[in-house]
């Protein structure tokens, strides 16, 4: 199978101002890849639970994506379905999807995008509007296709009356054609409220081969399939990184595999940022099956610390501050495996992080990680962005 290069990709792009290449519709039995080889190629596509969307198996996250000829490659690819977020580059993530999609036929693409819900808020409800609202101004969109209460990891939030009237006032209103969450932990559990909830049609969940409840979280998935709910991939590719020093990428493209193993995730999200690693993307979905040696490689891979965090909160419980230790790590992971200091700084901030967390310990009281780290070292490596100017960071 010849790959696609930089150069091709560039010349894809460069054709796409004219209208050259257009991608398949949705709907369709197959979304067709890049039409530069002669021999075509296909991407699978899978149901979203009962949504009625159908989408390939590979769609894009466009988190840290800032350049929109990454995002118009994977367009004229075939992929269809594109995930963004209201704090996603400060905004400046749905303006250029905005602007991008602009003069697009809206048939030829899903988008999704996020809103984190603060409950504790006496203006909640207006609050969460306007947020949407903004979300849909900046995407210059009259609707999003996908809109997820974002980042919900404390039961009892996915079935808070509030948040389900919210969320059913903008789908009655047609800003939203499907309900959903995102979620980094205590997965099932979240899945098993979001099914009682009854109004959740997705859930955006981290799915990885080194994720340690996956029996317990297959089992959750599968009642959430069974009662209609889609389900979406990401953090599919463990921090991106192959080590915890972050000197070498993890093998993407063996990683989306393993997912695409299950077939009761629809599609994975990952968040490439240049032509070759949407290239190894490509190079998954155009040959989606898990071979002998990714299987090899993921099982020598899953025995190393990574920079993944399971999300377990064993940690928070031997803290002797209490502090929210899984977060802290997922930030130490945007700024060390995602090369993304300026959404590292604004999780600590969001959370009240303070750049020296840990003065006043004299010994580190976590002393038993699930994934390996040393915690009390990653926590002063990262909590120091707190106090780094925003302008410095990219």
């Amino acid at each position: 199978m010849k790959s696609i290069n930089r150069r091709k990709f560039l010349s894809l792009s460069a054709l796409a101002g004219a209208s050259a290449v257009v991608p398949q519709m949705i709907g369709s039995k197959s979304a067709t890849a890049s039409p530069i080889d002669d021999a075509e190629k296909t991407i699978v596509t899978r149901q979203l639970g009962k949504t009625g969307m159908e989408i390939p198996i590979l769609s894009m996250g466009v988190m840290r994506a800032d350049n929109p000829a990454v995002v118009r490659a994977a367009y004229n690819s075939g992929l269809t379905h594109f995930d963004t977020a209201h704090g996603y580059q400060r905004g400046k993530n749905e303006e250029m999807l905005g602007v991008f999609f602009k003069d697009k036929d809206r048939s030829t693409f899903t988008i999704a995008t996020k809103g984190k819900a603060n409950l504790r808020s006496d203006n909640f409800e207006q609050e969460y509007e306007e947020l949407l609202n903004t979300s849909l101004r900046r995407l210059q969109m009259d609707y999003v296709d996908i809109f997820y209460a974002h980042a919900i990891e404390n039961t009892g939030i996915v079935n808070d009356p509030r948040l389900v009237k919210m969320l059913t006032k903008f789908k009655a209103e047609g800003k939203i054609k499907h309900i959903g969450f995102s979620t980094h932990a205590n997965k099932p559990a979240q899945i098993d409220e979001a099914i009682a909830a009854g109004i959740y049609e997705v859930c955006l969940v981290s799915y990885n081969f080194k994720l340690n409840i996956l029996p317990e979280l297959d089992a959750a998935i599968q009642r959430g399939v069974d009662a209609g709910m889609g389900f979406v991939a990401m953090k599919s590719m463990v921090g991106g990184v192959a080590d915890a020093k972050a000197k070498s990428k993890v093998n993407g493209a063996a990683c989306l595999r393993w997912v695409w193993q299950n077939p009761n995730i629809t599609t994975a999200i990952p968040g490439f940022t240049s032509f070759d690693l949407l290239d190894n993307c490509l190079e998954a979905a155009h040959s989606p099956k898990l071979g002998e040696s990714d299987a090899k490689y993921l099982a020598a891979l899953k025995e190393r610390e990574l920079l993944y965090c399971q999300n377990c909160g064993n940690c928070v419980k031997q803290c002797s501050k209490h502090l929210p230790v899984p977060d802290i790590m997922r930030a130490y992971m945007y700024n060390y495996g995602y090369n993304y200091p300026s959404l590292s700084k604004d999780t600590l901030v969001e959370l009240a992080v303070a750049s020296n967390a840990c003065s006043g310990c004299t010994k580190c009281t976590v002393t038993h990680c699930s994934s390996g780290f040393n915690v009390a070292d990653k926590i002063a490596a990262i909590t120091p962005i707190v106090d780094v100017p925003s302008h410095f960071l990219a």
